[in-house]
């Protein structure tokens, strides 16, 4: 036995949403749907930022970027469980695990920073308009945008390789459906104290440095709006930020939750379905509630399906050669 438990793992187990064998087929239609849903919103939001423009704006900017970080996200994880699912296996690779890891870090981190940024960019058009274009210009957002990734590339580095030194040789059954940190601390029969202390550490960094700034600036923004003495007129600048106000607090409470709380509270079920909101479910809304919400979106939007239908009758009554 002593001997068994020495050997080292080199693939691991996903246990998935369920181990019930039963729902495997409504969990692929589910999960290929919200997936499908998620590719379709985001790319949609990019190709139409990208292509009017009546959107190339700061704000559109980094709406675009953070359609690419969310398309991405969720990427990272949902193929590989819907493949699982559709094949009947539950494995990963080693390497795929800790790959796949270093990803799940990289736009996880970048979200959390990308909506502090987009939080900003709005107290700066609410509360100091006059200086909008000079404060947000080109370089500034590109800088941001910049910082953003290297940030998020080189934390995601530090914990992937601090993950990478533990030996696993005890059990490789995870109980998620992909490779996240505490399952996987989970597993190791290495002291694992200096990850957790670094997770603790570091993520508390990353998740509330940008949290703070996006409270920050909304409460000098809802000063600002209240300030204003037309109701319309505070409808109006409200509606500017209400949208990723909705999405902050989607993102950041299930973030929170999942990753800032001892330990001894960690409960798998309750923690399966919230990583399902935050990597599934919260990517897929946040184009959605941009497009529904936003006026100048909603424009744009109809304009390119305008434009599409227009080409498409357009060919179909040019004339055929022969």
């Amino acid at each position: 036995m002593d001997q068994m438990n020495k050997t080292k793992v080199k693939e691991f187990v996903l246990l998935g949403v369920t181990e019930r064998a039963e729902l495997r087929g409504l969990l692929v239609v589910v999960f290929l749907a919200l997936y499908l849903i998620n590719l379709l919103g985001n790319g949609t939001m990019i190709l139409v930022i990208s292509g009017s423009s009546q959107l190339q704006t700061p704000m559109y900017f980094f709406l675009c970027n953070l359609s690419f970080v969310d398309l991405c996200f969720t990427s990272v994880t949902v193929p590989k469980m819907l493949s699982n699912l559709t094949s009947g296996k539950k494995t990963i690779s080693y390497s795929e695990c800790i790959t796949q890891l270093y990803f799940f870090i990289i736009f996880g981190d970048a979200e959390c920073v990308l909506l502090s940024i987009m939080a900003y960019d709005r107290y700066v058009a609410i509360c100091n308009p006059l200086h909008y274009i000079t404060i947000m210009n080109k370089n500034v957002c590109l800088s941001m945008s910049a910082a953003c990734y290297i940030i998020s590339v080189l934390n995601s580095l530090l914990h992937t390789l601090m993950v990478y030194r533990l030996s696993f040789c005890k059990s490789n059954l995870i109980e998620h459906f992909f490779c996240d940190f505490t399952p996987l601390l989970k597993l190791s029969c290495t002291d694992t104290s200096v990850n957790e202390l670094l997770v603790f550490t570091v993520v508390s960094v990353i998740v509330m440095v940008p949290f703070l700034i996006t409270l920050i600036s909304y409460v000098f923004i809802i000063s600002a709006i209240l300030k204003i003495q037309s109701t319309g007129g505070r409808r109006k600048t409200f509606s500017t930020c209400s949208s990723h106000l909705i999405v902050v607090i989607i993102f950041y409470g299930t973030l929170i939750f999942m990753y800032l709380r001892p330990s001894s509270s960690y409960s798998l079920e309750k923690d399966k379905i919230i990583s399902v909101i935050y990597n599934v479910v919260s990517p897929m809304l946040n184009p959605f509630i941009y497009s529904l919400r936003t006026r100048e979106v909603k424009t744009a939007l109809k304009i390119a399906v305008q434009r599409i239908f227009a080409h498409n009758k357009t060919v179909k009554h040019l004339p055929r050669k022969g």
